[in-house]
């Protein structure tokens, strides 16, 4: 890649993509098309494992499963007896809570060996052949590594490279990422619509087959706009002699954000659940017409997306005009207020199901589209949030360490989703929803409880007066 490039062109004033350098529209068109297909298959996955893979014939002829499963049942306790939908949740929860981690190694890969680009590139490739091999019963594990592993190697570095997009104080870098986000969101709504649809009306694989299509449109998109692209940095590039110290106060705050990490995971269990149980019992539990036409199930994560794209502008504009008159909440006063409210979005899946068993009926689709509104309405204040604050709280001396640190929530939120979905055939759909209000509701007292005590210690006046000096 020579250096004539978008890092360059942006500080020459290139906005020839809405304002923005011509890479940026490359990137989030490339990121629009890999979240597709990553979405697409997540949307199919736990209803593929219940509804065929993991049931006779196609089971038996699945590739070293029989170890993996002894495996699965010993680290999860599974019983040998462990239902179909037990053992799909404990493989889903185990699957995404490893394509929240391995980003952290496909970052360490980019900066010491690869570079990002070539990174990107392995990631995309990894991907695409994780799509098409879950065409193949036989090869069902492999696709699963393969897609975790080219996640990771995917999903932070071409964020990253957006960044690198911009020079130092260049001021359209946070509104170019909220461009890049709304790619993002592009991506998963359009997923269920079209590679949902394929999977559950056409055939599991066709749907499948469309998602590895997305990843190769999206690599073909990265690859046309390479010349744009900011060059990777040099490997292995020394540490800057300057180096910002640890103070008392930022072991003190760093304890805190640690701390809060249990919190903020059982705070999001109940956004996480969508792909998993949520799914199996919106198929068998709830009546799913619409306006007189019944969609299909995957078509719930569609609804989940455009109604969650729809509050993260709201809520924005919101608290803009909440805060002409009156004080707006830090962040953990929104935590508290997101996780109370996602309380409630949970509380009508469990009135839903509580009302259909004593009447004999399915769940009213009107109870999920209330949880979907009242759940974005919940993320909008949580998850944008908890990074903006994990972000600038973060001792300067730490700040990459802490954002890695920030992402485990993810990867411990999808584990528990995964052994809490097991129990869904074990207890009524009412007291199972009801479990999940009860954890999201301990996690908004302890918010509250952390916003009377240790907001002071969060604050932005407190860590603008600790910020430590560099030092060599």
């Amino acid at each position: 890649m020579t250096t004539t490039n978008a890092a360059v062109a942006a500080k020459d004033g290139d906005r020839a993509f809405l304002g923005h350098p011509k890479g940026l529209g490359f990137l989030a068109f490339s990121e629009a098309w890999e979240r597709f297909s990553y979405y697409g298959m997540q949307s199919l996955l736990v209803l593929y494992m219940t509804k065929t893979l993991l049931l006779s014939p196609h089971v038996e002829q699945i590739a070293g499963f029989e170890a993996f499963r002894s495996v699965l049942g010993a680290v999860y306790r599974l019983p040998g007896d462990a239902s179909t939908q037990q053992v799909a949740s404990t493989i889903f929860g185990l699957y995404t809570s490893l394509v929240y981690l391995t980003p952290i190694f496909g970052g360490l890969l980019a900066d010491q060996l690869l570079g990002k680009t070539r990174t990107i590139i392995a990631g995309a490739l990894l991907m695409a052949a994780g799509h098409f091999l879950m065409a193949f019963d036989a090869s069902f594990l492999l696709a699963l590594l393969c897609l975790i592993l080219g996640t990771g190697c995917f999903k932070g570095n071409i964020a990253a490279q957006v960044g690198g997009l911009y020079s130092e104080g260049d001021l359209r870098r946070a509104d170019a990422f909220q461009i890049f986000y709304l790619g993002i969101n592009a991506g998963v709504i359009a997923a269920p619509l079209v590679a949902g649809t394929l999977g559950e009306t056409v055939g599991w694989h066709y749907g499948f087959g469309a998602a590895g299509v997305g990843m190769l449109i999206a690599l073909v998109i990265y690859l046309a706009g390479r010349r744009h692209l900011p060059p990777d940095p040099p490997l292995r590039a020394k540490a800057s002699s300057a180096r910002p110290r640890m103070r008392p106060h930022d072991w003190r705050t760093l304890a805190v954000l640690v701390a809060l990490l249990p919190v903020l995971t059982a705070s999001v269990l109940c956004n996480q659940q969508i792909f998993n149980a949520y799914l199996v019992w919106a198929d068998t539990g709830v009546d799913l017409t619409f306006f007189g036409s019944k969609v299909p199930t995957t078509w719930l994560i569609t609804l989940d997306s455009v109604v969650s794209v729809s509050f993260l502008f709201l809520m924005v504009v919101f608290w803009r005009v909440w805060a002409k008159r009156f004080r707006e909440p830090d962040e953990i006063g929104k935590l508290t207020i997101g996780a109370f409210v996602s309380v409630l979005g949970v509380l009508c899946l469990a009135a839903g199901a509580a009302l259909a068993a004593a009447t004999g009926t399915k769940v009213s689709i009107w109870w999920c589209v209330a949880f979907h509104v009242l759940n974005s309405i919940a993320f909008a204040n949580m998850l944008p949030v908890s990074l903006a604050l994990y972000a600038r709280a973060a001792p300067v001396a730490l700040g990459g360490f802490v954002i890695g640190l920030y992402y485990l929530h993810l990867v411990a939120g999808n584990q528990t989703v995964g052994i809490l979905g097991t129990l869904l055939e074990k207890m009524p759909a009412a007291q199972f929803w009801l479990m999940h209000a009860a954890i999201a509701a301990a996690a908004a007292v302890v918010f509250l409880v952390v916003g009377r005590f240790f907001a002071t210690l969060l604050s932005h006046e407190s860590l603008k007066g600790a910020a430590p000096p560099a030092h060599a």
